[in-house]
């Protein structure tokens, strides 16, 4: 690292600040605060919506999935696309009906107080440990940055610091200033994966590409393996994509939230399917960084490059591949990148914590002036605890992706399953609903800790979660809701 990456780095992030605060426009209220007055264009918000899922995640974690294996991560992606159609068709209606400011209040409708606080509070669990390895993917870079400098700062500081920075930024800017700081940190981010593309080529020529396909790694489909356990394979990849896109982006506050910044349904729904082959695109550009920086590297393994994790691979080509200058811009926009996604989370939890929670248990009315308070004061106290599952989960040695994605499997399948059974089953009560959704979450859950934390080998692939959810939830959910038919054929 030159001082003109340095700098780069530093003037980069104040332009950054600045632009989301110039954006953000003046917040009176709630309605201002966590919807952006429900003005903001598709476009902002398709993009916004992309960097919002991916991030540093993507610009960390996916390069390494091929440099050590194949690209066939993308499978993963046409179920995404799938899955955004199912929502937009289903699901974004109903939250355009009644003026809903979280995915939950549809719940809450639908069941009762009592359901909206129970996912509103699951949500807040689950995107406090997903978001813990954001940002750990934050750190990641930051840490190779200043080891680069001789500065060995731990990952715990730097954890701490990138925490607080993202909790001042939200804290004044609300989801406008979010959504537009994505925007121009998604194409910063993209286009230096493309800038990466072009350095190596011009390094070492196209090899890199026809020893990738001589080696297997450019395969897309894989046909073999468990269709349970094995997570590589095409059919987990596609159905599992598919539900994990209904839930991700109809049952996470985190997306939905931007949906409804837009200014109709129309506009919302044209977001969020654009979104998903935007997602596709970008995959395959990180991918094919991977098998670039495999033949960079001349096929050597990420121990032998003397890094501590997996996930360095690209930020450590960052430093020393790149002239002074590109290095620095391109790492200041995966910083900026994952500090932005983290504030997205940061808005959508706080957003929660008023709607979802708060609200429920006031005998009176929220006032816009009160929400807007408390949103803050929650957008702080969700930004300190993201700093001690970020903490745990440096000990992770696996992809920093799929951690993240596998956390979030756990409740996205009971959320969606929810969703769908208020939608289906009429019925259906609140207890109901309550009892299938812990249920289903504690299935999940279960098959997570077991994997990561006890036998170590996978008996459910990640990308079936949030589909095992689903059905549990409807099972559960079902049989309960049974009861009815037997008090009214009894006369009970």
């Amino acid at each position: 690292m030159q001082l003109l990456d340095i700098a780069v780095i530093v003037l980069y992030l104040l332009a950054t600040a600045w632009l989301g605060l110039k954006l953000s426009g003046k917040q009176t209220g709630v309605r201002d605060y966590f919807l952006g007055s429900r003005d903001l264009p598709w476009w902002a918000v398709c993009l916004s919506v992309v960097a919002t899922e991916t991030s540093a995640l993507t610009v960390i974690g996916i390069p390494v999935m091929s440099y050590l294996g194949n690209i066939s991560y993308l499978q993963l992606g046409l179920g995404y696309i799938l899955g955004r159609v199912i929502v937009a068709a289903l699901l974004l209606p109903r939250y355009y009906d009644g003026e809903m400011v979280t995915a939950y209040a549809y719940l809450g409708k639908r069941f009762g107080e009592s359901t909206q606080a129970t996912a509103g509070i699951t949500f807040m669990v689950t995107r406090l440990l997903a978001d813990g390895v954001r940002v750990l993917a934050a750190a990641i870079p930051l840490k190779v940055i200043l080891d680069g400098l001789g500065v060995h700062a731990s990952y715990f500081v730097i954890i701490v610091v990138l925490a607080l920075v993202t909790i001042l930024y939200t804290f004044i800017g609300g989801i406008r200033a979010v959504v537009w700081v994505d925007v121009a940190q998604m194409l910063l981010y993209v286009v230096g994966g493309i800038i990466a593309l072009v350095v190596v080529t011009s390094a070492i020529g196209g090899s890199w590409l026809t020893d990738a396909i001589a080696e297997g790694k450019t395969q897309l489909l894989v046909l073999e393996g468990s269709p349970i356990s094995g997570a590589d394979s095409l059919i987990p990849s596609l159905i599992g994509g598919t539900v994990f896109a209904m839930a991700s982006h109809g049952s996470d506050q985190l997306v939905v939230q931007r949906l409804l910044a837009c200014c109709t349904k129309a506009e919302a729904q044209k977001a969020l399917i654009a979104s998903g082959v935007v997602v596709v695109v970008q995959f395959a550009v990180f991918l094919a960084v991977g098998l670039a920086l495999w033949g960079y590297y001349q096929q050597k393994s990420p121990a032998e490059l003397g890094l501590t994790r997996d996930d360095e691979i690209f930020p450590h080509f960052i430093i020393e591949g790149l002239p002074a200058g590109l290095s620095g811009l391109l790492l200041a926009g995966i910083l900026a990148a994952a500090m932005s996604t983290l504030s997205s989370s940061l808005s959508a939890l706080s957003s929660s914590t008023v709607t979802d929670v708060v609200a429920r248990f006031r005998r009176d009315p929220l006032t816009e002036e009160q929400g807007l308070r408390v949103g803050r004061w929650a957008t702080i106290a969700w930004g300190v605890a993201f700093i001690l599952p970020a903490t745990v989960f440096t000990s992770d040695e696996g992809s920093i992706v799929i951690l993240a994605l596998g956390i979030a499997g756990i409740t996205y399948g009971g959320l969606l399953g929810a969703f769908i059974f208020g939608i289906v089953n009429k019925r259906a009560r609140a207890a109901d609903a309550n009892i299938a959704f812990a249920v289903a979450v504690a299935v999940n859950a279960f098959f997570f800790v077991m994997e990561k934390y006890v036998v170590g080998d996978v008996w459910v692939a990640w990308q079936w979660y949030p589909l095992l959810g689903v059905l549990v939830t409807f099972a559960v959910g079902g049989l309960l809701s049974l009861r009815r038919v037997a008090d009214v054929g009894t006369g009970a």
